[in-house]
C-alpha cells in the first residue's frame, strides 16, 4: 500500500498544481522512488491511493507494470495514514503487507532495506515492523524523534523524554487483522503503532543508508545533494 492521497500542504506553493508524490528528486519522481524499492524487493503487485490532484497520480501510473498498480480512490473523503488502509483492504488481501509513504526517501549503501524488511518479519512475534532512521544524521529533518528500540528490537514512544534517537522512516509491514477493530473514516496509524506497542509486538528495523525527509520547497535542494553524494559514494565491499 502506497501512500499517494496527502494533500502536501507544507510543500505548497509546489503542491498548488503538482501532488507531492510527483516532486521529483534525484530526477525521479518520489512515488516512483517509492515503487521501484518495493519492485527491487520482490513486491509485484501495489495498492495507491489518490486524493489530492488525483488524476496526475493516475496518469502518471497509466503505464506502470512493476509492481502492477491498481488505484484505491479517496476523491471523496482524505482518510489519512489508517483509514486509507482500512478502505484500500478488499484490494490488499489477507496476507502482511507493506505500508509505504510514497515520500519517504533514502539512500542505500548496501542491499535493498525493504528487502530486509522482508527477512526481518516474523510474524509469530510482530504485529507490525518499522523502517527506523537514525535521528542524527538524516537530511531534512529538526525533530527529536519517535522511538526507542531495546535489545530485542521492541519500539517504546519517545513519550516525555527529550530527545529519542529513531525515527519512523514511513515504511512498514503489517498484519490486515490489526484494522479489524478500527474507527470508520478517517484514522492515523499512530492508532495501531500505539496498540502494538501495548502488547509488545511493535518492532523495528534501523534503516542501513540515510533517510531524506523531504517536507517542505527548501527540503529539495538538501535532498538532491545527498542523492548525488549517494551514486559518487564507491560500493560497500558487502554490498
Amino acid at each position: 500500500m502506497v501512500l499517494a492521497a496527502g494533500l502536501g500542504q507544507r510543500m505548497r506553493p509546489i503542491t498548488d498544481t503538482l501532488p507531492k508524490p510527483l516532486v521529483a528528486i534525484g530526477g525521479k519522481p518520489m512515488l516512483d522512488h517509492a515503487l521501484d524499492r518495493l519492485a527491487e524487493a520482490g513486491v509485484e503487485a501495489a495498492v495507491v491511493n489518490v486524493h489530492h490532484l488525483a488524476s496526475q497520480i493516475e496518469a502518471h501510473l497509466a503505464a506502470r507494470t512493476t509492481p502492477r498498480v491498481t488505484i484505491s480512490d479517496e476523491r471523496a473523503l482524505l482518510l489519512e495514514t489508517g483509514g486509507g488502509v482500512k478502505k484500500a483492504l478488499p484490494l490488499l488481501g489477507r496476507e502482511p503487507f507493506f505500508h509505504v509513504n510514497s515520500d519517504s526517501l533514502w539512500s542505500e549503501t548496501g542491499l535493498s532495506n525493504m528487502r530486509a524488511m522482508v527477512e526481518a518479519w516474523d510474524g509469530a512475534r510482530m504485529d507490525m515492523l518499522l523502517l527506523l532512521a537514525r535521528r542524527e544524521g538524516s537530511v531534512g529533518f529538526d525533530g527529536r524523534g519517535d522511538f526507542f528500540q531495546d535489545e530485542k528490537g521492541l519500539l517504546t514512544r519517545r513519550g516525555s523524554a527529550e530527545r529519542a534517537p529513531y525515527v519512523y522512516a514511513g515504511v512498514a509491514i503489517m498484519k490486515p487483522d490489526l484494522f479489524a477493530d478500527t474507527p470508520e473514516g478517517a484514522f492515523s496509524l499512530n492508532l495501531l503503532f500505539d496498540r502494538a506497542i501495548a502488547v509488545g509486538r511493535l518492532h523495528g528495523l534501523v534503516l542501513d543508508g540515510q533517510w531524506l525527509h523531504v517536507g517542505t520547497p527548501d527540503a529539495i535542494a538538501p535532498a538532491e545533494a545527498a542523492f548525488a553524494a549517494a551514486r559518487r559514494a564507491p560500493a560497500r565491499a558487502d554490498a
